[in-house]
């Protein structure tokens, strides 16, 4: 007759801490694994503009990123953009530039591609539709959440690239052309991907797509 083995209290205690800790372990590789685990994604269907005319909406691999465009502080940077976004140029683009905390950059169209993704060069395409003027302005406050047109060292360089700020930035001010600010979704683009030390992101995330959202 096999007689059954009971289990002490303290074994039970030792089972049920081993059972907690191999849940919390995989709870917690689940989590990192999916970093958009807890980023709202907004619906802009579900939200009344202002302005929809100047309203343009990122989609990035954690969800939407709403922006609102001033056309009345940058008319002509303004302009640019939304004729790249009509366009569809900003499809599968990479975000190129990404320093932790403070502001990812996307828009080379023409080294910056998921088809054509240039290490040695990304950062310098062109758009082919050629150099615009900076529009300079101290009165825009370069808030978490801004947008504005990249540049080379000199004025009137602004092309096709863009960043968005992740902090304030007032250094900005007077120095970058704006283009608008992010009303919804920042969390979104605070979830792009960055590696540490590194200028250039090896393997970035990409725009899946950016659209008006009155075409």
């Amino acid at each position: 007759m096999i007689k059954k083995i009971k289990i002490s209290i303290s074994e039970r205690i030792i089972l049920v801490f081993l059972l907690l800790l191999t849940i919390f372990t995989i709870t917690s590789f689940i989590i990192l694994k999916n970093k958009c685990l807890f980023v709202k994604n907004y619906n802009p269907k579900n939200i009344q503009f202002k302005s929809p005319q100047n309203i343009a909406i990122l989609n990035t691999k954690c969800g939407n990123v709403i922006i609102e465009l001033y056309p009345d502080i940058s008319p002509i940077a303004v302009k640019r953009f939304k004729e790249l976004i009509k366009k569809g140029a900003y499809n599968d683009v990479a975000f190129h530039r990404v320093i932790e905390n403070t502001l990812v950059q996307a828009g080379d169209l023409e080294f910056g591609t998921r088809e054509n993704l240039d290490y040695g060069k990304v950062g310098t395409g062109k758009s082919g539709l050629g150099k615009i003027k900076s529009e300079l302005n101290e009165d825009f406050k370069y808030k978490k959440g801004s947008v504005g047109l990249a540049r080379k060292n000199e004025q009137d360089s602004e092309d096709s690239e863009f960043f968005i700020i992740l902090k304030d930035i007032p250094l900005f001010e007077g120095e970058y052309t704006p283009v608008g600010r992010v009303l919804y979704g920042i969390r979104v683009i605070e979830k792009v991907k960055f590696v540490n030390k590194y200028n250039i992101v090896p393997r970035p995330d990409f725009i899946n797509s950016f659209v008006m959202l009155i075409n």
